[in-house]
């Protein structure tokens, strides 16, 4: 598609959210806030219009005005029309998950009920002088025909907004009747008591259903403003989610205030990007990122190391940046996060045009399955800086797979009769599998995995190893010094099938009970040193392989954090790659890497998490080598986008080699090629 014929919404955003506080609305100054938000680098803002509270004079019944609206002039006229003078895209910010007390007096069937009758109340302590808030029902006439609509048409009609935001849009767990008949509906059997016992796709359902609903009144009304809805990397449907919107939001918090011991990952705005981009011929995902380091301390900021590592993976992955702040410039009281976020844009604009349409070049995808297992496979991809996408089961195509090298697949993978004539063809085709853990007793997938069809599990295992098997052994890449590493937990007891498997690794059982394992160190050897049961096969399949690990390498590296685990995994993806790896760096400890490719043009991102998180202080690193292969073009130029200097490189056998002297958070390197 030509940059002339996109929309506005298709092209490079940069969004600031001013997150409005009713109470400071007489601060609001029009044309002010438009200049601050231009000098901020926004080129679109998100703001507050209705639902909880209506920022314009509403004529909706039981939609509540927000009284400290200036009565002199219309604030959210004046806001849009200084937006637009400043070339600034408007988006309306809308809530109708909750409302006032006042609306449920009048119309009780609009609210969402627990199991006892008893609505759902919000804030029910919260101190000062505020009226309470009660949750909607997603199926009830108030998030529909009743207000959702009417206030939309107000909107749409009356106000020259450029796109519509819906904030907490999503179903909330409710016991209504109006729920209930839904569900027999539906279902055709009683809504369960438990809420654990809903129906796996009744929450999405119903957000579906809510939003088709009022998609379609937009599109109806005026169908050139688009609609934006959340996407999550865990619970929702993403397919749902976009076929009822035009442009899709994540919102991967960095909330500290859970504590140091419940820390988000540090890979988690990067693989919620790289998830919202598996969709194809879609807008690039929004990355909603909070100032504050918890809803809680909404009133202050992150870390500033640690809020620009954050910031930084947004557009390193491919995705928009939406900043999401407290407040005006004026009300922020950590005026750090000015600072940043000016500082972050400026930066996220000199690289936009180059990542506008560019596609990813990643050599091995991700069955993602929204698990831990799917967690530790994704955390030992991006620490060993090894490209990936990510792909869910609908996904997973023959066509769509033979894009990628290789294809990971953890363990718990739902293996249906699509997706294992799919991975057979792959393989046959010249793919390559990863395979781990307790996998279903099905004749084909052990065929393709080249083991035995009889498979037994064994207890959790404490005190036992892997042992690498044979000489220069692919697997032991690294690790050429020690014949064991650390195992923990089950191991799937299989054979091979035939002498053509391959045999890599295998198991030495514990050497003792855990009440034992250090006292006394004179009885300490083990047991038994040599086992011939295997915990890394590899077969051959047509053109393709499989390597199978009968246990949850996953598991390992989720619960402990070894090198060995992470460097046992770069090995087995090295294995599957071999000579035709696309991309290597210096393994740096917290060093993002993606690469994407745009006509003739390569960029490669470097995002820099290194220290002990949250990050107080920013750790360069210095002199990252790069390595990228060529396949047959010629480099013209290697310049660091964000920095502006050109780098030095040279090329040898196919491969260019570029060293970054010294990356402080976020560098995107330029290589411009052409053909030999």
């Amino acid at each position: 598609m030509s940059v002339e014929s996109k929309a506005w919404w298709q092209r490079p955003l940069r969004v600031i959210q001013p997150n409005l506080q009713v109470r400071d609305t007489d601060l609001i100054d029009p044309e002010q806030l438009a200049a601050q938000m231009k000098s901020m680098g926004a080129n679109t803002i998100v703001f507050n219009v209705g639902g909880i509270y209506a920022w314009y004079p509403t004529k909706v019944p039981y939609h509540t005005v927000n009284e400290h609206l200036p009565a002199s002039f219309d604030l959210l006229q004046a806001v849009i029309e200084e937006c637009h003078k400043q070339d600034i895209r408007f988006i309306a910010r809308l809530d109708f998950s909750k409302t006032e007390d006042s609306a449920y007096l009048s119309r009780p069937e609009w609210f969402a009920r627990q199991l006892n009758g008893e609505p759902l109340v919000i804030g029910a302590n919260r101190p000062g002088n505020w009226s309470l808030l009660m949750s909607t029902c997603i199926n009830s006439a108030y998030r529909n025909e009743a207000v959702a609509i009417p206030v939309l048409e107000e909107i749409l009609r009356g106000y020259d907004v450029d796109g519509i935001f819906f904030n907490a849009p999503g179903y909330v767990a409710c016991h209504c009747e109006g729920c209930r008949r839904k569900y027999r509906s539906v279902y055709g059997r009683e809504l369960p008591l438990d809420i654990k016992e809903f129906a796996a796709d009744w929450a999405s359902t119903c957000m579906r259903d809510n939003m088709d609903n009022l998609y379609t009144f937009i599109k109806q009304t005026r169908p050139e403003v688009p609609m934006i809805l959340y996407y999550n990397l865990y619970k929702d449907n993403l397919f749902d989610r976009a076929q009822t919107t035009d442009m899709l939001c994540t919102e991967p918090q960095d909330i500290l205030s859970l504590g140091h011991r419940h820390i988000p990952e540090f890979w988690k705005p990067a693989l919620s990007i790289k998830l919202g981009r598996s969709l194809p011929e879609r807008p690039a995902p929004f990355g909603i990122v909070h100032s504050s380091p918890g809803m809680d301390w909404r009133h202050t900021g992150l870390p500033p190391a640690e809020y620009r590592f954050w910031l930084s993976q947004i557009p390193a992955h491919g995705g928009s940046i939406w900043h999401s702040l407290t407040g005006i410039p004026e009300t922020i009281t950590d005026k750090r996060i000015l600072d940043i976020v000016s500082e972050f844009n400026r930066n996220a604009a000199k690289v936009e045009n180059y990542m506008e349409d560019a596609q990813t070049v990643a050599q091995v995808a991700l069955m993602w399955t929204a698990d831990p297992t799917a967690e530790g496979w994704a955390d030992g991809l991006i620490a060993r800086q090894i490209l990936f996408d990510v792909l869910l089961l609908d996904q997973a195509k023959l066509e769509r797979l033979q894009q990628y090298k290789a294809l990971v697949i953890p363990e718990g993978m739902n293996y249906t009769e699509e997706f294992l004539a799919a991975i057979t063809s792959y393989v046959h085709a010249g793919g390559q599998i990863l395979v781990e853990g307790s996998i279903p007793e099905r004749m084909e997938l052990q065929s393709l995995l080249g083991i035995s069809k009889d498979q037994y599990s064994s207890e959790y295992l404490m005190a036992s190893y892997l042992r690498f098997e044979g000489d220069r052994n692919p697997l032991q890449k690294g690790l050429e010094q020690t014949e064991l590493i650390a195992h923990r937990g089950r191991v799937i007891y299989t054979r091979p099938a035939n002498t053509e498997t391959q045999i890599l690794a295998t198991l030495v059982p514990p050497f003792s009970p855990m009440e034992s394992v250090g006292a006394p160190p004179e009885r300490a050897s083990l047991a038994v040193s040599h086992t011939d049961i295997p915990l890394a096969l590899r077969a051959a399949s047509g053109e393709g392989h499989a390597l199978y690990f009968p246990f949850s390498l996953s598991h390992l590296i989720n619960e402990f954090k070894l090198d060995e685990h992470y460097q046992l995994l770069a090995n087995a993806i090295d294995l599957a790659l071999g000579e035709e790896k696309l991309l290597e760096t210096t393994h740096y400890q917290g060093l993002q890497v993606t690469a994407f490719e745009k006509g003739t043009d390569m960029l490669v991102h470097l995002v820099n998490g290194a220290g002990r998180r949250p990050l107080s202080t920013e750790l360069p690193l210095y002199d990252i080598q790069v390595k990228l292969r060529l396949n047959g073009r010629s480099v013209k130029t290697v310049r660091q986008l964000i920095g502006g200097e050109p780098l030095a490189y040279s090329v040898r056998q196919g491969m260019l080699h570029v060293e970054v002297p010294e990356l402080q958070i976020w560098e995107c390197l330029l290589i411009e090629t052409g053909e030999s």
